[in-house]
């Protein structure tokens, strides 16, 4: 059933009827996979579910301690997607916490707080995951005082940690203290208190002034990207990114789009500037240069993970402590 108050229309929801023709001219008919189904009859949601679980068992593999946070899509939390279904068990088993956007500010415009019907029904899933013991990261986008006060202490009730973000790029860091600022020693992300999400680091030129300005925060998790302009971070820079400025120590846990490829990552090839593998659907209108893809096609997975050259490998490689998956709602696209 549908809430009370519809469910946001994210970019992918917008973009739907623009790209329905782009679909279809993309052969919707064909997974793309080779096992003869067709799209028609998939499940997209476990899909993704599937998805998700297979990164995690391979993260996992390599370091048992390494964290899984899928962002948004927090319907994938119940078997039906719908509120009050049974829990997803092997879903949630194989994740360690839920990223969400926009849960009391930014979900109609930034800085404006979220309709009462939206949280509430964002959250009854969020308290699901919350309820099997996960962590809940929260994303408000709001600037003013009085407001950004509000999301701390709203979320701060409802049990989650949150970031109140001045900037939807997420190129900033706040001048403020963050939310719960501590000394501790965080090390897994049942103990951490607060978290920025800085994964735009285009006002950096090198890769040490970005650690240096990470290391004088003391924030107890920082989400942030894999590159920056001068290459990929190293498992020597992690480890930089890892103390805090009053000496804690911290997570470091590395962005990755699973739901869009990005024509700017190292995995897209020129070819596909006029030639794209046939599971690369519509380009997002609202992010240029990121295309939606057919998640369950085994050769998009494979970039993802599963083989020695992966994006997950390198993620591991670096010496990251866990994933933060983004486009988890990439689902709502294709429904």
């Amino acid at each position: 059933m549908l809430p009370l108050v519809p469910y946001k229309m994210t970019p992918y929801m917008k973009t739907f009827l623009s790209g329905l023709l782009l679909l279809v001219l993309a052969g919707c008919g064909s997974d793309d996979s080779g096992n003869g189904n067709n799209n028609e009859s998939r499940d997209y949601k476990q899909d993704m579910r599937d998805f998700v679980i297979g990164i995690s068992q391979a993260a996992k593999a390599v370091n048992p301690n390494f964290a899984v946070i899928p962002q948004n899509g927090i319907e994938l939390v119940t078997l039906t997607g719908e509120q009050g279904g049974a829990p997803a068990t092997a879903y949630l088993n194989a994740i360690d916490g839920n990223g969400q956007e926009d849960l009391f500010y930014g979900y109609d415009d930034d800085n404006v707080a979220t309709p009462a019907g939206a949280t509430s029904y964002l959250r009854s899933f969020l308290d699901v995951s919350k309820n099997a013991g996960k962590k809940i990261l929260v994303t408000d986008y709001c600037w003013s005082a009085a407001k950004v006060a509000d999301s701390y202490t709203k979320n701060e009730n409802a049990g989650y940690i949150s970031y109140a973000a001045e900037d939807r790029n997420l190129a900033l860091i706040p001048d403020s203290a963050p939310h719960n600022e501590n000394a501790g020693v965080i090390t897994s992300l049942a103990q951490a208190k607060n978290h920025i999400f800085f994964i735009n680091p285009e006002n950096f030129n090198t890769k040490q002034q970005f650690i240096n300005a990470v290391r004088a925060t003391n924030y107890d998790v920082v989400i942030m990207d894999l590159f920056l302009d001068d290459g990929a971070f190293t498992a020597a820079e992690v480890e930089q990114l890892r103390y805090k400025s009053n000496g804690g120590r911290r997570l470091v846990i590395c962005y990755m789009s699973i739901g869009e490829a990005e024509d700017y990552r190292y995995y897209w090839q020129n070819s596909w500037d006029s030639n794209r593998p046939s599971w690369i659907a519509a380009e997002n209108p609202d992010w240029p240069g990121n295309y939606k893809v057919k998640y369950w096609n085994a050769e998009w997975q494979a970039l993802i993970y599963g083989q020695s050259d992966s994006y997950l490998t390198k993620i591991t490689d670096a010496g990251f402590d866990g994933v933060y998956l983004d486009i988890i709602d990439a689902f709502e696209y294709f429904e």
